[in-house]
């Protein structure tokens, strides 16, 4: 019997949708990015993963056809978040953010680690925080933070760019742009064959927060939250100025992205505060950035990394039902409660779920959670993070199972 893809499309998109602007659809959306689970599935290294894209998009095509979630993806790297700011005034478009393999070997970031290359080939890449600017240099940061990721971060942090205009830099970043072009195209490629099978996608921007930019690529985590104590004025000042070029890398985006598409915000340091630094230091440049987003026309997606629970009354200051919370850690009942009629919840099992659980205890915990934040909708079901590469096939079915039984309107 053959499949009505697009009719299985519009089916999703409008249930998702639904979702998203705090409605009930017929049933409660299950999202997921295989993330390296694709590469097992599929029978591919996860270092052949980040190198082939041909390899990868028929195993990321595989796994969400089989699977059958109301979206689909896959793949991975690292973010460098600053090569993206560092180019974008110099470039037609946004450069690819995501460093894989043959990116990795064009530029030599410090700050990730690669199957193949310093890891075995079946182990997921690794983000290595380390110090790339002192303390001393918060007031060069603040007088021209887009200068100081160029001329600073940027050789700090990549090898063959430690000197901008050497030959071997010039080399690397011409390596660099021919693959950014064949990472583009396999890219697309993957996203128009899973739009082929009814897979909507409302991705098309990313963003991040000032503080997050600092503690991950500049300071240090460890390093920032003590310059929250010892320059607390100069890492405010910081952040502020870092905001501004968030938000140019915004404004470009808004004009390659379709209206209403999700930008993308991963949090990392939100849980290192008290809810009094929060306030003072975390939140009011990453509100500023979320409510530009929204003038610009998209739907934040924003990612409350490990325990926000102190933390969600923030989102209320937010625009009701403009942005998208997915969290983590976060006890989703809590949350439910406190913001579940102000923005789309997004959040389920975690990982060990995957790796050690059985289809009778993911069942119940689809029940248990369903009781707790079904009613009313806006809640979408999604794996805390991504569904882990070694989960078992059984299990990630067994969600798709459970959400078709409990998770019905």
């Amino acid at each position: 019997m053959s499949v009505d893809y697009e009719e299985v499309y519009r089916e999703r998109k409008e249930r998702l949708s639904r979702a998203y602007a705090l409605k009930e659809p017929d049933r409660v959306p299950l999202s997921s990015s295989y993330s390296y689970f694709a590469a097992k599935y599929g029978g591919i290294t996860i270092q052949e993963a980040l190198t082939d894209y041909n390899k990868l998009r028929g195993a990321v095509v595989k796994t969400s056809v089989d699977f059958g979630y109301d979206t689909a993806g896959g793949g991975g790297g690292i973010y460098s978040l600053p090569l993206v700011l560092a180019m974008m005034r110099d470039y037609d478009g946004i450069v690819p953010g995501m460093i894989n393999i043959p990116l990795q070997k064009a530029l030599g970031m410090k700050y990730g680690r690669f199957p193949g290359l310093e890891m075995q080939k079946d182990t997921p890449p690794q983000f290595i925080g380390e110090e790339y600017m002192k303390v001393e240099e918060y007031d060069e940061l603040i007088d021209d933070p887009h200068g100081f990721i160029v001329n600073k971060i940027i050789p700090r942090s990549f090898t063959e760019l430690e000197d901008l205009n050497s030959p071997r830099a010039m080399s690397a970043l011409i390596k660099y742009g021919e693959e950014s072009e064949r990472y583009r195209a396999g890219m697309k490629k993957m996203g128009e064959e899973l739009r082929g099978y009814g897979f909507p996608s409302f991705a098309g921007g990313f963003s991040y927060a000032p503080m997050d930019l600092i503690g991950d690529y500049m300071r240090d985590i460890k390093n920032v939250l003590f310059d929250t104590f010892r320059v607390p004025d100069k890492v405010k000042q910081a952040a502020d100025a870092l905001k501004e070029v968030i938000l140019e890398l915004a404004r470009i985006n808004a004009k390659l992205a379709p209206k209403g598409a999700h930008a993308f915000i991963p949090l990392h340091l939100n849980e290192y505060f008290s809810p009094k630094q929060y306030h003072e230091f975390y939140w009011p440049t990453l509100k500023e950035i979320i409510e530009e987003l929204i003038k610009l026309g998209f739907v934040p997606s924003i990612f409350y990394e490990g325990y926000h629970d102190a933390h969600l009354e923030s989102i209320l200051e937010l625009p009701k039902g403009k942005t998208i919370a997915k969290f983590e850690k976060t006890d989703l009942k809590k949350a439910k409660e406190i913001i579940g009629d102000h923005a789309c919840i997004v959040g389920g099992p975690p990982a060990s779920l995957f790796l050690s659980g059985t289809p009778a205890k993911i069942d119940e915990y689809v029940k248990n959670l369903m009781e707790d934040v079904k009613e009313g909708g806006g809640f979408v079901l999604a794996p805390g993070v991504n569904i882990p590469e070694e989960a078992d096939p059984v299990n990630v079915k067994a969600l798709m199972d459970a959400v078709e039984k409990h998770g019905v309107y």
